[in-house]
């Protein structure tokens, strides 16, 4: 074993990135030579971290055939290459000697920093494709624009479902609950495909004017890249929780040019604990990232608004109208995005790749009908341009009405079609398109001054968004942070309040949390419970074994069989269709001896919904020692709960604490 970073790789998989890196003749016979100085020097540079990024990629180190290939094409100096790799190893031998504290903040700075020039790097990648594409088509006339801008979104939505079904199907949507997911099961790592699928596909299909948004995916890039420069700093796939956190804390940081947001939004969403441990990472990344996007883009909130004065009383009167009809369009549209997507996978003679295409072409159909009616892009893309215009007051309720109608049903059917891009952006679209079309019916009754238009605006986007991922604080710092007006922080609460209260009611889980329970995922089995009174009011079905081994037939030649193939002391029996008891090993091996049929220990039954509280004292006090799980009498049984499933449950949550 040698060190790297702090970490530690096996041998051979040095010794085989040596050899890559070594060889000079190519398994074809071609010998390699030198490329030109500039290119190999920046070449040489980076094919350690390629070795490596390839190495967490593939889960063994199988490099030597694709560097190989990588370096007969860039006809790499291999003394060049052998001296820089070096360096490399240098540095990690150096990084090893570091105290562990400030060796921790090295790689946290430089996971924030990697992290948010990601963001940056896709944001910029976004807004080029865009221009260079719908925009530029909009100054066209309306027949170019019409067939072309149908080529641009089906095209694009064609190579995005291309590369998502080819290559990695876990870049598809926004990639949050992806990068959650990650987070928990695989302890923050997430693998080099993500990264590059992720990049291109969201690039094409949002550039290409898809009405999806970008700030979802960042902040998956962002983990990712994290993720992985924590491979290549020697961190090993179990101890990269940190890198996930502190990456996408930077990358919504700067997405949205949004610190405080990027922090409470990790802890609220992805760690669902604002007093984690990682909590100083976390701020880091963030603040690193904002700084990152405010190096490269600017310090300029998201909307530039006029100062507001102190909002009127009639303004504060409608504000829950405003924040309550932004909550019924969130909610709904949660409803709509997640019930088209489980619908369009059994559609099974429609290929998977040719789904975000038809998404892109009903986005198309409704984006160029407004455009043409109202001279508006905001149904294609994120539709930013628009939404500003309607936060500073430039759009008429009808116009509002017919963005939000449209761009609502292309949404839909981009996401709900496999598309690849999230909804933060969409979500802020539907709620200021509400907002701005109940201020404009009530002002001329209550004579509102445009200072309450816009309070109004921005309000019903706090409160769909806060409909949308039920994290209440991120909801209102991220309007806070994107308008930097502080008089709006009294109804931005007010909105969060009401938002919360009313899609609890309507909908089980947030948007993020019911996709994951809608691919598979148990979401209460994600994050640890906080404490002992948390632990005790989860589920027994949590914690229990879903297909334990069961004894269908009393027959000695069948049991004989069972109790050979199995270890286990004690088997639940039921015959047609009922539980009959709980057959021991012991009772069938003296059943067997006597030619006697073995006798059954009665069984201790109960409901999987109660808490572990309520069942504590059933399972001491059994006879057998584990309790058998069935919804109702004469139900199917869904599991048992023994001693050692309540450990091992204990001990898989202490992990998970200690990230």
């Amino acid at each position: 074993m040698q060190e790297f970073f702090g970490g530690h790789f096996p041998s051979t998989q040095l010794r085989g990135a040596e050899l890559a890196f070594n060889s000079k003749h190519h398994p074809s016979g071609h010998i390699l030579r030198p490329f030109p100085s500039g290119k190999a020097k920046i070449v040489s540079w980076i094919m350690p971290v390629v070795t490596i990024l390839l190495q967490n990629q593939a889960g063994e180190f199988r490099c030597r055939s694709s560097e190989s290939a990588v370096t007969r094409r860039l006809k790499l100096s291999p003394q060049r290459d052998r001296r820089h790799y070096a360096c490399v190893k240098k540095l990690a031998e150096w990084l090893a000697k570091l105290p562990e504290r400030p060796r921790t903040i090295f790689k946290t700075c430089a996971y924030g920093i990697v992290a948010g020039l990601a963001a940056v790097a896709f944001q910029l990648a976004i807004n080029a494709c865009y221009r260079a594409g719908i925009v530029r088509l909009s100054h066209c006339s309306h027949s170019t624009f019409l067939w072309s801008s149908l080529v641009l979104i089906v095209g694009t939505s064609l190579i995005s479902g291309w590369l998502l079904n080819s290559f990695c199907a876990d870049a598809a949507g926004s990639g949050i609950p992806q990068l959650k997911a990650a987070f928990w099961k695989n302890f923050g790592y997430v693998p080099f495909r993500v990264l590059w699928v992720k990049f291109l596909a969201a690039t094409l299909q949002i550039g290409g004017g898809s009405s999806l948004g970008r700030e979802g995916p960042s902040v998956q890039l962002a983990g990712a890249a994290s993720s992985l420069l924590a491979g290549v700093a020697g961190e090993p796939k179990q101890k990269r929780r940190l890198a996930a956190a502190t990456g996408a804390a930077a990358g919504l940081a700067a997405a949205f040019n949004t610190p405080l947001a990027g922090v409470t939004f990790v802890l609220e969403e992805l760690i669902g604990d604002l007093n984690s441990r990682l909590l100083g990472s976390v701020i880091i990344g963030a603040l690193l990232g904002a700084l990152v996007a405010h190096g490269v883009i600017g310090p300029q909130p998201s909307f530039s608004l006029a100062a507001i004065g102190e909002p009127s009383w009639y303004s504060y009167l409608l504000a829950p109208v405003a924040a309550a009809a932004g909550t019924l369009v969130g909610v709904a549209f949660q409803k709509s995005a997640l019930g088209l997507r489980a619908r369009q996978k059994k559609w099974t003679a429609f290929p998977a790749w040719l789904r975000p295409a038809l998404g892109g072409l009903i986005c198309w159909m409704l984006g160029v009908f407004v455009f043409f009616q109202t001279g508006r892009l905001g149904v294609f893309g994120l539709g930013y341009d628009d939404l500003s215009e309607a936060v500073t007051g430039k759009l008429i309720w009808q116009t509002a009405a017919l963005l939000l109608a449209a761009k609502f049903v292309a949404t839909v059917a981009c996401y709900g079609m496999g598309g690849c891009g999230g909804i933060f952006s969409p979500t802020l679209f539907f709620g200021a398109m509400t907002g701005l079309g109940i201020a404009s019916i009530a002002q001329p009754i209550f004579s509102l001054p445009p200072e309450d238009l816009a309070m109004l605006t921005i309000v019903s986007m706090s409160a769909t968004l806060g409909a949308v991922v039920r994290a209440p604080v991120t909801s209102i710092l991220i309007v806070f942070e994107m308008t930097h007006q502080f008089s709006l922080v009294p109804p931005l609460m007010l909105a969060a309040l009401i938002s919360q209260g009313i899609s609890r009611r309507l909908a089980r889980h947030n948007f993020y949390d019911a996709l994951l329970e809608q691919d598979g995922h148990v979401v209460e089995r994600f994050a640890p419970p906080r404490d002992l009174r948390e632990w005790q009011k989860q589920p027994v079905l949590l914690l229990a074994n879903p297909k334990p081994v069961i004894v269908t037939s009393l027959e000695t030649n069948q049991i004989q069989s069972q109790l050979e193939t199995c270890p286990y002391a004690q088997f639940p029996v039921i015959t047609d269709g009922q539980i009959r008891g709980v057959l021991t090993r012991e009772e069938a091996s003296r059943a067997f001896s006597e030619k006697r049929p073995p006798v059954l220990v009665e069984a201790t039954v109960c409901p999987p919904q109660l808490p572990l509280h309520d069942v504590e004292m059933r399972l001491i006090e059994s006879q057998t020692g584990f309790l058998l799980l069935q919804e109702h009498p004469g139900g199917p049984l869904v599991g048992i709960l023994t001693l050692h499933d309540i450990l091992r449950a204990q001990q898989a949550a202490a992990e998970k604490g200690f990230a």
